[in-house]
């Protein structure tokens, strides 16, 4: 056995070479975490995970299948294993927090097939202090050169009938209220056929990822993917009867296989995030700290900040996207009316959606190549004097493209879209692909898509454009490479309060979202929603939070770029404005103070350019006391807190605009209790005097 010690990045590595027939194992760095990998009689590699000597993942198998060669699954043997030690602490340009601190113990295991082929197979495994990511790598070797594969067989075999919260394996959309059962109740197949979502495709009894978990004896696991790249994404199939879920990749009509890969390549991580307590799995990094360090460098020209815009009018019926209509939103006026309101309050940006030609024609358009360009302004809508007017106040303008899910004729046009906002020194687009895919066959998250996604981020840095996704490929933290992949949609968001036909959002909605959704990365949900009702627009409809809940929101579901979505009108006159003037947006560092999936959370934020602090705390549909302890602050600092509170007889259906408003002096020895109402929260501002 050879030691090999390097000491660039505290990294040390020990590499041996043996045949194994014992398992082989590797933990965390504090020891809780423990991997064992072992081939099975058949050859077969299989690894286990227990925590605190507790059984996490019971004995699982890997391996794949393919069209163009025979299965790789069985029949291996191990010619090498390697061990080494990894500790680091990078710099996040932007994001919940400034320092991030990546260490981990490393496992390769290098195996070979004992028949005739000899294909290599590599299996490595990153153990952290809250999670285990592993990945494939497939080696140059001289047998093989392309593989299709039909198949990925990556197990997950349970301990038990855990409490799940999931949404569908949809290979479409991930709008899906999640939901909450043991894991034999799990039926995805209910949901196929959505009236509100037309594009949904849901073929197997399968979740989607992030999905996560909490065992009978407490503790908390959550299967995601990270670093996915020019790869299927991954949804997870269920067994309901042995408590087990076994990978599905994502696939096309077109072909029969679901990937296409040149060897050498390496697989997206499999990752599986563990803490026993639920806002542990918040504060984890380990998806990030998965994906390769920033390739874009210097990246100052993008800014975090809040926005307004023409966009909720349109869900509201207020107005339209499209000229044609005789009720067009986005005009030069408007755009300069929301321009100057954020500008008095704060407020960075403005997004202007139905800028462009084209909107008259992709509804109930089959063919929907071709429909929109993204440098054409409709007639009333001056495009440059717009940009110009909210650089004379101090506010940029957010492009909006929506590709209507037409990729070819966006890919073509990227160059010409980019140079314009570049021109114009626009910094962020906001990209939408509503719809099923064209070319017809392919869907949102398979492997065609997930280059289109991942494609337009790159090539958008070399005009440095960020660009913030909806109808997106899952967040795999790819962020952290290219830090211009600012936020996304990626799940039900605020406009299912103001149009669709069974509810909306119910009060547990974005109190499982902040455990499930959002570790994967920023949310673009776009809170701030201050006309509850909206009685005027649609009486029908509204968004099942109290205002105070809204208010939260900008501290507890984290994004760069966060909206004041609600109209301008609404907002005017409104003490509760104040907070959105204040919040953060950027932050220097995260405590989540509280927190149980599906019930309440509770995050406290330091800005990243003041030494204030922000706190949001949500509920369900269950009123809350809760007692916060401020001892996360700085030591002999008093500051003044700004507390938005539910009022006596607030609650979200009821009486949701009912707010109390105190000012207090607080600092680390201090404690306050604070009363939610059903479906509210509370959000304090903490100003360092």
């Amino acid at each position: 056995m050879k030691f090999i010690k390097f000491n660039i990045l505290l990294v040390s590595i020990a590499f041996f070479s043996c045949l194994p027939k014992e398992e082989i194992t590797t933990t965390s760095p504090n020891k809780n975490i423990k991997v064992d990998v072992v081939l099975s009689e058949k050859g077969e590699p299989t690894y286990k995970i227990t925590y605190k000597n507790n059984e996490v993942i019971k004995t699982s198998k890997l391996g794949f299948d393919f069209e163009n060669i025979g299965s790789l699954t069985t029949n291996f043997e191990i010619i090498k294993t390697t061990n080494s030690s990894f500790n680091e602490t990078w710099q996040m340009p932007w994001g919940e927090q400034l320092d991030v601190v990546n260490n981990y113990n490393e496992l390769k295991v290098e195996l070979q097939e004992i028949a005739a082929l000899k294909r290599k197979l590599n299996i490595v495994f990153r153990v952290f202090n809250d999670g285990v990511g592993f990945r494939y790598n497939f080696p140059e070797q001289e047998n093989i050169s392309e593989v299709l594969i039909t198949e990925e067989h990556t197990e997950f075999n349970l301990t038990g009938n855990h409490k799940v919260w999931w949404i569908p394996g949809d290979w479409d959309i991930y709008e899906h209220l999640y939901n909450t059962t043991k894991l034999s109740e799990i039926d995805a197949l209910q949901f196929a056929g959505h009236e509100n979502l037309a594009q949904t495709s849901i073929p197997n009894n399968a979740v989607n990822t992030p999905v996560t978990m909490k065992t009978e004896s407490g503790l908390h696991i959550s299967f995601h993917e990270a670093s996915l790249v020019d790869y299927a994404g991954m949804t997870l199939k269920v067994d309901t009867v042995n408590y087990a879920m076994q990978s599905v990749l994502v696939g096309s009509d077109n072909t029969s296989y679901k990937v296409k890969k040149t060897i050498p390549f390496n697989t997206p991580w499999r990752t599986i995030q563990i803490a026993e307590n639920a806002g542990d799995l918040i504060a984890s990094n380990l998806i990030v700290n998965l994906n390769e360090p920033n390739k874009l460098g210097d990246i100052s020209w993008f800014k975090p900040t809040k926005y307004t815009g023409i966009w909720w009018e349109m869900h509201l019926g207020k107005s339209s996207w499209d000229m044609a209509s005789g009720n067009h939103g986005a005009t030069t006026e408007n755009a300069k009316a929301f321009i100057d309101f954020s500008a008095k309050n704060n407020i960075g940006a403005v997004l202007v959606e139905g800028w462009n030609t084209g909107w008259e024609h992709w509804i109930g358009f089959e063919d929907r190549e071709g429909v929109f360009d993204f440098v054409t302004p409709y007639p009333d809508y001056d495009l440059d004097e717009v940009v110009r007017y909210g650089k004379e106040k101090g506010v940029e303008i957010i492009m909006h493209h929506e590709t209507s899910a037409a990729t070819e004729t966006y890919e073509k046009q990227q160059d010409t879209a980019y140079a314009l906002m570049q021109r114009l020194g626009i910094h962020t687009v906001k990209t939408g692909y509503v719809g099923k895919i064209l070319p017809k066959g392919e869907y949102h998250h398979g492997q065609y898509m997930v280059n289109q996604y991942n494609n337009a981020i790159i090539k958008a840095a070399k005009y440095q454009v960020a660009i913030n996704a909806h109808e997106p490929i899952k967040a795999t933290g790819l962020r952290r490479t290219y830090p211009n992949t600012i936020s996304r949609e990626g799940l039900r968001g605020q406009e299912f309060n103001a149009w669709s036909s069974d509810g909306g959002n119910p009060p547990e909605h974005l109190s499982i979202v902040a455990f499930t959704r959002m570790l994967a990365g920023p949310i673009d949900y776009t809170p701030g929603i201050f006309d509850i009702k909206f009685d005027k627009w649609k009486k029908d409809n509204q968004v099942n939070t109290t205002i105070a809940q809204q208010l939260a929101l900008y501290v507890v579901i984290y994004s760069p770029v966060q909206m004041a979505a609600d109209l301008i009108e609404n907002y005017e006159g409104n003490p509760a404005l104040q907070f959105i003037n204040d919040v953060g947006v950027d932050w220097q560092e995260t405590k989540v103070l509280n927190g149980e999936i599906g019930d309440f959370i509770t995050i406290a934020r330091k800005e990243r350019n003041s030494e204030n602090w922000f706190v949001g705390g949500i509920t369900d549909e269950n009123a809350r006391t809760m007692k916060i302890d401020f001892s996360f602050l700085d030591a002999e600092t008093i500051y003044e807190a700004i507390i938005y509170e539910d009022g006596s007889d607030a609650h979200w259906d009821k009486n949701p605009t009912s707010l109390s408003i105190r000012k207090l002096e607080i600092s680390n020895k201090s404690n306050e209790i604070l009363q939610l109402a059903e479906g509210g929260g509370f959000a304090i501002s903490l100003i360092k005097k």
